[in-house]
């Protein structure tokens, strides 16, 4: 394994704190010596709000700032960020019981996210998506989704805790970013977090389906609705588990990328990764040719194109009289529509 001597702290419960420039609360990491030499300031890491916030303050831009630090010099420091090689035996990772799932799979009267979802669906159809994409309620902040992370082999990695706005669907980030895990809610011991794509175990459902890979779980719920041609899954983020590992299980498959706005170049600088795992892999910009500034400044996703409409039912010819995008979608994708 190779790794840095300056590194962001790894996760833990508790280990993430207020952002020094947002000042939301748990979603700043900082960064710590591998050495156990230099210990940083609270103000050296980064935010997890990479849209809204941004702060990003380097080791390297500490000891530009800080020269003192380093007595041996700007040379000596340029040394420190060599890789370190070190040889360990691959720690697998830990699972959850499928029986804690199939537990929270309930009381979805007081799920913010299934309220709001019924409004929009109805309660059948929301009741289905749940289902497919095994969402749980947390007793977390009063009934939380709970986004459980099962990967191809059917095994509970963990599940992300998200609380929801039940009129808007939007999340609830004030005072703070309601987000948490349910490993760390259950306080399991020694436990080895190796995070895999949401609704990665759908990819049983067909070997030659084509896959959309989105950020957002949510997104990959809704669109799994609007789009059902395609598996949906989602990384859980601009970054997520958007890396080489995670990817392998999209081996031989055609994927199409899918990220928000704001996020196109991240994704399409991170799509060489996929050349040697998939069997075409392309990254949809439609969004970012049709979005407004606004649109874009706001970051939205694809679901957020499909979802304009405040009614409760979203009807599909509404949609294209107010959105004419929705039809350039509905193209670029090849596929119909269905309520």
């Amino acid at each position: 394994m190779s790794e840095y001597r300056f590194h962001l702290q790894r996760y833990s419960y508790g280990s993430k704190i207020s952002c020094p420039k947002c000042g939301k609360n748990r979603c700043f990491v900082r960064y710590v010596d591998e050495d156990g030499i230099v210990r940083f300031p609270d103000t050296v890491g980064k935010c997890d709000h990479e849209n809204s916030c941004g702060y990003h303050y380097t080791p390297r831009e500490y000891f530009h700032d800080n020269p003192n630090i380093l007595q041996t010099g700007q040379q000596e420091f340029t040394k420190q960020y060599r890789p370190v090689v070190k040889i360990s035996t691959p720690v697998l990772p830990t699972f959850i019981s499928l029986e804690i799932v199939e537990k929270s799979l309930t009381d979805y009267n007081r799920n913010p996210l299934y309220r709001y979802m019924c409004g929009v669906f109805g309660e059948a159809e929301t009741t289905r998506l749940f289902s497919q994409y095994k969402v749980g309620t947390s007793r977390k902040w009063g009934g939380s989704a709970v986004y459980w992370q099962i990967d191809i082999s059917g095994k509970v990695r963990t599940g992300k805790i998200m609380l929801y706005d039940p009129t808007t669907g939007h999340r609830v980030k004030e005072p703070h970013a309601y987000v948490g895990w349910a490993h760390s809610e259950l306080r399991l011991t020694n436990f080895h977090l190796r995070q895999c794509l949401f609704g990665e175990y759908l990819l049983n459902t067909s070997d030659t389906a084509p896959v959309m890979l989105v950020e957002s779980e949510k997104t990959a719920i809704i669109m799994s609705h609007f789009i059902p041609d395609y598996i949906w899954l989602a990384t859980g983020g601009k970054n997520g588990c958007f890396n080489s590992e995670a990817m392998q299980v999209l081996r031989g498959r055609d994927v199409t990328l899918v990220p928000d706005l704001r996020a196109t170049g991240l994704w399409k600088e991170k799509m060489p990764m996929l050349f040697g795992i998939c069997k075409s892999v392309s990254v949809s910009d439609m969004l970012e040719q049709i979005a407004t500034e606004e649109q874009r400044n706001q970051g939205l996703d694809i679901a957020d194109f499909f979802l304009f409409s405040p009614t409760k039912r979203q009807m599909l010819q509404l949609m294209i009289e107010k959105n004419p995008a929705v039809q350039l979608l509905i193209d670029e994708f090849g596929l119909e529509l269905i309520e």
